[in-house]
């Protein structure tokens, strides 16, 4: 058992959220019981995920998309389903966008290079005032195909691949998500190719023009390593016990 304060402490310092001009409100969104015992980690904060939460009896969530936005929501319909079902459980909820997509060892990026055994040379993709994408580079050239089996086997995906680059891939930009926006730069950087999560119809006609390879592996598959890497880290640290919930999303 943790007292919630020194968990929330140690989450908003370990990964530096105040350093990131997120349009996510990130840290403690909603305050539930003081001390903890389980934490549920969840991509998403959707309804289905904080019942299954509430059912294997968490006292903690942390996700990676959260409920608050930037903008004043109406505690109505399914917002006011979702706060009503952790205010009923008590169940407190803390949010790490931004700052887990960049975190350079338990972020989404990080983690994306660590499942295809890329070693971190660099990063980039500035948003919300930090760069929250990474270069890898691995030691030698490896095919494409080989690559995308890898990194798919690897967060259990199936990407979908423009190939219009080289067939022998050595250098990787990965953004998680949705950032069809850093195409350009990843371009720029002249990787060989770039995994994001989600695609536009204007990044084919990118990927084309920029002769680089694109591999799109869903939103959703690209962020759950993050979330799975801090439950695996906080009961190196905290009398706790985590469990990483999947709500899959086709996205």
């Amino acid at each position: 058992m943790t007292e919630l304060k020194k968990i929330t402490d140690y989450l908003d310092e370990y990964l530096n959220i105040n350093a990131f001009r997120d349009y996510s409100q990130n840290g403690l969104q909603v305050d539930g019981k003081k001390i903890v015992k389980r934490i549920v980690g969840l991509v998403d904060a959707s309804l289905d995920g904080f019942i299954a939460a509430a059912d294997s009896k968490a006292d903690m969530i942390i996700v990676h998309h959260g409920l608050l936005w930037g903008k004043p929501v109406s505690l109505t319909g399914i917002f006011y389903e979702r706060i009503k079902t952790l205010i009923d459980e008590n169940i407190s909820l803390y949010a790490a966008h931004l700052p887990l997509d960049a975190h350079n060892e338990l972020g989404n990026n990080a983690q994306l290079a660590l499942a295809i055994n890329a070693e971190i040379i660099d990063w980039f993709a500035e948003y919300g005032g930090k760069p929250i994408g990474c270069i890898a580079k691995f030691k030698k050239k490896r095919p494409l195909t080989e690559v995308i089996d890898e990194l798919d086997t690897a967060i259990n995906t199936q990407s979908r691949v423009f190939d219009f680059g080289t067939e022998e891939i050595q250098t990787v930009g990965i953004v998680s998500g949705a950032a069809c926006d850093a195409l350009p730069e990843a371009a720029l950087r002249e990787v060989d190719l770039f995994i994001t999560g989600e695609p536009r119809l204007s990044a084919f006609h990118e990927a084309r023009e920029f002769n680089i390879n694109v591999a799109f592996a869903g939103h959703y598959a690209t962020e759950c390593v993050g979330i799975q890497a801090l439950m695996n880290h906080l009961p190196t640290l905290f009398d706790v016990e985590t469990l990483f919930i999947d709500v899959p999303c086709e996205i």
